[in-house]
C-alpha cells in the first residue's frame, strides 16, 4: 500500500521536482561560472551558506515575528471576513452598500496605504497586522459571500416547503455547501498574509523577514537577502499546505470527496 502511495506521488509531483532540480542546477552552474555578478544573483550554494550562518537571527528572531504578524492578521481576516460575508448574504441592502466599497478598496495600492497604518499604529506589531488584515480580508469576504449565494437553491426550496426559516437553511445547507468556496478563499488569504507582513516590515519595523531582507539589500548582501526570501516562500507554502490539509480533512468528513 505504501509503495503504491509513493508511486502515485511520484507520478503527480515527479515532473515538478525534476524541473526544480534542473533549474537549481542551471542556476548554480551560472553562478559558479560568474556569468552573473554574485551581488545581483548569488548561487543556491551561497544562499544556503548564508541561511546556515544567519540561522540564529533568521529562525530565532525574524521568522517568529513574521509568523506572528501573519497568523494574527489571518485570524482577524477570517473572523471579520466570515461575519461580513454571511451578513451580506443574509441582508441584501448590506451587500449592495458594501460590495462596491470592497471592490474599490482593492484598487488602492497597498504600498500607498501601508505608511498610513504605520502612522496610526506606529512601528508596533499592530501596524503590520493592519497591513496583513487589509491584504487578506477581501478574499475571505468574497469566498464566503459567493459560496453562500451559490449554494443549494434546490435544497433551500425543499426546506422552505418543510417550514424551515432562513437561519435553519443557512445552518443546514448553505454553510456546508459553501465550504469548498470558503477554503479556496482561505488558501488565497493565507498567502496574501505573508505578502502583507513582508510589505509592512519593509516600510517600518525592527524585526521580521521583510525588515531583514531590506537591510541586507541596502548592504548589498544579496545571499542573505535571498535567504530571507527563501524563508518567506517556504513559510507561504507551509501555511498554504496546512489550510489544504485542513480542507481535505473537513470536506472528506462532510462527504464532498473521498
Amino acid at each position: 500500500m505504501r509503495a503504491l502511495w509513493y508511486k502515485k506521488q511520484l507520478r503527480t509531483y515527479g515532473p515538478f521536482l525534476l524541473l526544480v532540480v534542473l533549474l537549481i542546477a542551471a542556476w548554480e552552474i551560472t553562478a559558479q561560472l560568474n556569468m552573473i555578478p554574485s551581488f545581483i544573483l548569488p548561487g543556491p550554494s551561497a544562499i544556503w551558506t548564508a541561511l546556515i550562518e544567519k540561522r540564529g537571527l533568521l529562525f530565532g528572531e525574524h521568522l517568529p515575528a513574521t509568523l506572528q504578524e501573519t497568523l494574527i492578521g489571518f485570524a482577524l481576516s477570517v473572523v471579520c471576513g466570515t461575519l461580513l460575508g454571511t451578513g451580506m448574504h443574509m441582508f441584501a441592502p448590506l451587500a449592495k452598500a458594501l460590495y462596491p466599497m470592497l471592490i474599490i478598496s482593492q484598487t488602492i495600492p497597498l504600498i500607498a496605504l501601508s505608511p498610513i497604518f504605520i502612522m496610526w499604529f506606529g512601528y508596533t506589531l499592530w501596524g503590520k497586522v493592519a497591513v496583513v488584515f487589509l491584504t487578506a480580508f477581501f478574499p475571505v469576504v468574497v469566498a464566503v459571500y459567493d459560496g453562500l449565494r451559490q449554494s443549494g437553491s434546490l435544497y433551500r426550496d425543499l426546506l422552505l416547503t418543510l417550514g424551515a426559516n432562513r437561519w435553519q437553511i443557512l445552518r443546514k445547507t448553505q454553510i456546508p455547501l459553501a465550504l469548498p468556496s470558503f477554503f479556496s478563499g482561505l488558501k488565497l488569504s493565507i498567502v496574501y498574509c505573508v505578502i502583507g507582513a513582508t510589505i509592512g516590515e519593509w516600510l517600518g519595523g525592527s524585526r521580521g523577514l521583510g525588515y531583514f531582507s531590506r537591510r541586507m539589500a541596502g548592504n548589498l548582501q544579496s545571499a542573505e537577502m535571498f535567504a530571507a526570501v527563501l524563508l518567506l516562500s517556504v513559510l507561504g507554502v507551509a501555511l498554504f499546505l496546512s489550510i489544504a490539509v485542513l480542507e481535505k480533512l473537513i470536506l472528506q468528513k462532510r462527504g464532498f470527496y473521498r
